[in-house]
């Protein structure tokens, strides 16, 4: 059994340890409130802007003129993975749900036969994502510094992601990131980058004639790029209020727990405290008796 003073200083370590996840958990609840509003304020944008794309690219289908990022090469065979995940941990399942959903994407796609690379942004899901695809990473953005990452960090990583299409070092592009619905709730989202998947459903024609100044084609070579930009960025803005939710809940829950190990190592510290008492009356009585 632990001493009294093993089990008072095991208590005084634990008291510690909630104090700061106490504390962290109120710095990602302040940080919070920004990161979800940027979230939520950059979506109509993400999504207007893709309802666009998607209604001038009904217009030019597969036409031989269409630009690259709308019709892609012409083939599938090779997948790039652009995982976004950050560079501090302390956020519960965050990182390893993003990591998770693009294991299962790379699996899929090599049991169908395709190659698989990626290009990693944030630190966390490097080692995994090494260990499980060795030699598949060839590209790693580095996020290390950077306090807010914004649309300039989102301007570099897709410049660096046409470039390498425009290199045809690889097909097909896909985005992997946590969309935040709640401080509770994040969802690890994956969709398709590049080329610009085709929409759903067709787009509703209300009837009306409309012209194009300039034509659908020159639109688009100019939206398309945008679109790819704006797309991780509001992948980065989804990341970062993921991210400062699930740090919150999970320094609340540490907290929680934290307080429920204080509570138990106070009730055995007070009953080996009681015993320790009462074994040193029996041996005061007992010397008392034998005087």
């Amino acid at each position: 059994m632990a001493s009294l003073k093993e089990l008072k200083g095991r208590i005084n370590s634990v008291k510690s340890t909630q104090k700061i996840t106490k504390a962290k958990k109120m710095v990602a609840a302040a940080k919070l409130r920004k990161a979800q509003a940027a979230a939520e304020a950059a979506r109509p944008y993400a999504e207007r802007l893709e309802g666009v794309v998607a209604s001038l690219a009904s217009k030019v289908g597969a036409a031989d003129s269409a630009p690259k990022l709308l019709s892609g090469t012409g083939k599938s065979d090779t997948h790039l993975l652009l995982v976004l995940n950050s560079d501090r941990g302390l956020a519960g399942a965050f990182n390893s749900n993003i990591v998770k959903a693009a294991r299962d994407k790379a699996i899929e796609l090599q049991a169908a036969g395709k190659k698989v690379i990626f290009f990693l942004v944030g630190r966390k899901g490097r080692p995994v994502i090494a260990r499980l695809f060795p030699g598949q990473i060839v590209e790693h953005y580095e996020t290390t510094g950077i306090r807010d990452i914004g649309f300039e960090q989102a301007l570099e990583i897709s410049e660096k992601v046409r470039e390498m299409f425009d290199a045809g070092a690889f097909d097909v592009a896909h985005l992997f990131y946590s969309k935040f619905r709640s401080a509770l709730v994040q969802e690890a989202t994956g969709q398709q980058l590049i080329p610009v998947p085709a929409p759903e459903e067709a787009p509703v024609s209300s009837g009306a004639a409309v012209e194009y100044e300039p034509d659908e084609e020159a639109i688009l070579a100019d939206l398309l790029p945008r679109n790819v930009t704006i797309q991780v960025f509001k992948g980065l803005l989804e990341n970062a209020a993921s991210e400062q939710g699930a740090s919150m809940t999970a320094m609340d829950n540490a907290t929680r727990n934290a307080g429920d190990l204080i509570n138990r190592l106070t009730i055995v510290y007070n009953r080996t405290r009681q015993a320790a008492i009462t074994t040193e009356l029996v041996e005061i009585i007992a010397g008392a008796e034998a005087l």
